[in-house]
């Protein structure tokens, strides 16, 4: 597994928690897109955040479940981790 969450592995991500297919090469096109017209809520991101934790074994940033769009959330969540996680 990578050190920085990728585009494809945050589509992954929301099928699985959140129950929303966006296939990785549409949502790297609409990665400004607000993730609440992809189809994510609140709930749905929250989802995303709690997998990510277990996968990583690391909390991540307390502001991670309130990005608006996927590149937000992305910069954030791969700032915070650590190399070689």
């Amino acid at each position: 597994m990578s050190d920085r969450i990728t585009v494809e592995e945050l589509s992954e991500l929301m099928k699985k928690a959140a129950g929303v297919t966006v296939p990785p090469a549409e949502l790297e096109q609409r990665c400004d897109t607000g993730f609440d017209a992809l189809g994510v809520d609140s709930l749905g991101l929250l989802g995303i955040v709690g997998e990510l934790e277990n996968r990583h074994g690391a909390p991540m940033p307390p502001d991670a479940e309130r990005s608006r769009t996927p590149r937000q959330f992305l910069d954030l969540v791969n700032s915070a981790l650590p190399a070689g996680a």
